[in-house]
C-alpha cells in the first residue's frame, strides 16, 4: 500500500437543504449548515457554514447569504458549486501532499427530475469530483441505521429532512414504493414565523423559528415530559419596538399542526401503495424514522397512533444519511445497484 492509498480523497456528502455532512477516511469531518456569505460587489466567498449562518439576516447590502438548496434540490448551482468547494477545503487545508481528485457519493431526494439530478453531478464535478455516483436517500438512510438491504424482507423508511421528507419501502436493494413530498424541518420554521406574526403580532426571524423548533418544538399538544416554556425575541408589528413573548410547546404543536398531517398522510399513502407482503414485513419490523424532524417532540407517538404500527427512532437521527453514504462509498463495488452515475 502506498502513501496515497492509505489516506483515500473518496468522500461520501449528504448535502442537505439544512446541513451538509462529509465523511472522508470513515469519520464526518464536516457537519455545518448549508448556507454561504458572499461579497455583492466582487462575488468573494466571505463565509461558509456556521459562520454565514451567523451572518443569515443580520447583513448589510454588500454582503448576500445565501442557501444553495431548496427543497431537497440545487435552487442556485454557482452557490452550491462554492459550498461544495469550500466545505472539501475545510477537510484538505492540512493535507496539501495528496492529489486533489475525489470520488464522490452524494445523497439526493428520492423524488428529484433529471435536470435536478444533473445539477447535483455537474455542481460536483465542478468542484473537483473525479467520478460521482449519486444515492436516493431513504436508502441511504436506512444503510446508515444498519438495515440490511439486500434482503427481500421489507423495511420502511421515513427520512424527514430541512427540505424534504422521504418515504420509502426498500427491499432487494431497491425502492418498492415511495412518497417524497416537500414538507419539512424548513415547512416547520415558516409555521412557526407565521403563527407569530398572525397570534402575537410578533415578527421574527428564520433563525429564531428555528430555535423555537429545537427547544420547544412538537407534534402533540400534550406530551408526557414538556419541555419548559421559552423566550422568544422579535420585533412588535404594531409598534416597531422590539419585545419578548413566552411561547409553550402546545402552542407550536398548534402552529405546525397542518404540515405535520401532510407527513402523516403521505406516510399512509405509502404503506397503501405497497405490496401486500412488504406490509407484513413492516407491520412486524414498523416504520424508521430518521432526519432532523425525528427528533421533534411526539412525532412517533402521534405516528404510531395513525398507523398502529411500531416505529423506530433511528439514533443520532440527523447523521444517518451520510453515515449509509459513507457505507455506500466503502462498498462501491457491493452498492452498485444502488448507485447512479
Amino acid at each position: 500500500m502506498g502513501l496515497f492509498d492509505f489516506f483515500t480523497n473518496d468522500i461520501a456528502i449528504d448535502l442537505g437543504t439544512a446541513n451538509t455532512l462529509i465523511i472522508a477516511n470513515g469519520k464526518i469531518v464536516v457537519d455545518e449548515p448549508s448556507i454561504i456569505a458572499i461579497d455583492k460587489h466582487t462575488n468573494k466567498v466571505l463565509a461558509i457554514g456556521r459562520d454565514a449562518m451567523q451572518m443569515h439576516e443580520k447583513t448589510h447590502e454588500n454582503i448576500r447569504t445565501i442557501r444553495p438548496l431548496k427543497d431537497g434540490v440545487i435552487a442556485d448551482f454557482h452557490a452550491a458549486e462554492q459550498m461544495i468547494r469550500g466545505m472539501i477545503k475545510m477537510i484538505d487545508s492540512n493535507r496539501r501532499l495528496f492529489p486533489k481528485s475525489h470520488r464522490m457519493v452524494i445523497c439526493i431526494p428520492s423524488g428529484i427530475t433529471e435536470v435536478e439530478k444533473r445539477a447535483v453531478r455537474d455542481s460536483a464535478e465542478h468542484a473537483g469530483a473525479k467520478e460521482v455516483y449519486m444515492i436516493h436517500e431513504p436508502i441511504a438512510a436506512a444503510l446508515g441505521i444498519g438495515i440490511d438491504i439486500d434482503r427481500p424482507i421489507g423495511a420502511m423508511v421515513v427520512d424527514i429532512g430541512g427540505g424534504t421528507t422521504e418515504i420509502a419501502v426498500i427491499a432487494l436493494s431497491g425502492i418498492v414504493c415511495d412518497q417524497s413530498i416537500r414538507v419539512a424541518g424548513d415547512t416547520f420554521n415558516k409555521d412557526i414565523l407565521d403563527y407569530m406574526r398572525r397570534q402575537h403580532n410578533l415578527l421574527i426571524g428564520e433563525r429564531t423559528a428555528e430555535k423555537v423548533k429545537i427547544e420547544v418544538g412538537s407534534a402533540l399538544t400534550e406530551l408526557d415530559n414538556p419541555p419548559d416554556d421559552f423566550e422568544i425575541r422579535g420585533r412588535d408589528l404594531m409598534t416597531g419596538i422590539p419585545k419578548v413573548i413566552k411561547i409553550s410547546y402546545s402552542e407550536i404543536a398548534f402552529a405546525i399542526d397542518k404540515s405535520v398531517s401532510k407527513i402523516e398522510e403521505a406516510v399512509l399513502k405509502a404503506l397503501e401503495i405497497s405490496p401486500p407482503e412488504l406490509s407484513a414485513d413492516i407491520y412486524e419490523n414498523g416504520i424508521h424514522l430518521t432526519g432532523g424532524g425525528a427528533l421533534l417532540r411526539g412525532l412517533d407517538k402521534r405516528l404510531a397512533l395513525k398507523t398502529k404500527l411500531p416505529l423506530h427512532i433511528a439514533e443520532d437521527p440527523l447523521r444517518a444519511v451520510v453515515r449509509g453514504t459513507g457505507f455506500a462509498l466503502t462498498n462501491l463495488n457491493k452498492m452498485k445497484a444502488v448507485l447512479m452515475t
